[in-house]
């Protein structure tokens, strides 16, 4: 009887524990234009509420970032290089971003941010990703 009451506490712990799973996602952002400013970046879950908001340093034109303890689930991400660290993405007087951008999938830039559903990716274990930014203007 102690047994099978031993037994079933630890399923209940196993299921437990894999239920609230915690992962690690690691984003490397290479190809950056320069070694100024930082990577601002952005990660929603996938209601478009912000997660984490998390600047970066740049080394050798590349930068590494990583979130623990993320949750199974569903998530995009939008960053971008802030050259000038002024903590606002800039932009010419039309609105065409002059600091280099990008997003979760490496999502393409086609006359305004991709769709969310573009940048949309699923997390269930540790996950890594290799994005490069897009700079439209030089």
């Amino acid at each position: 009887m102690l047994n099978n009451r031993i037994c079933f506490f630890l399923i209940l712990l196993i299921l437990f524990t894999d239920a609230f799973a915690q992962n690690r996602l690691t984003i490397k952002i290479d190809s950056i234009k320069s070694n100024a400013g930082v990577i601002r970046l952005i990660l929603f879950d996938k209601n478009e509420n912000t997660i984490a908001e998390i600047s970066s340093k740049i080394i050798d034109k590349s930068t590494t970032i990583t979130i623990d303890s993320l949750l199974d689930g569903t998530y995009a991400l939008k960053y971008f290089h802030d050259e000038n660290s002024n903590e606002k993405l800039d932009a010419n007087w039309i609105g065409i971003p002059t600091e280099g951008i990008g997003f979760s999938n490496n999502a393409k830039v086609m006359f305004g941010p991709p769709a969310f559903e573009e940048m949309i990716f699923e997390v269930k274990k540790d996950t890594i990703f290799l994005l490069h930014p897009t700079y439209l203007i030089n």
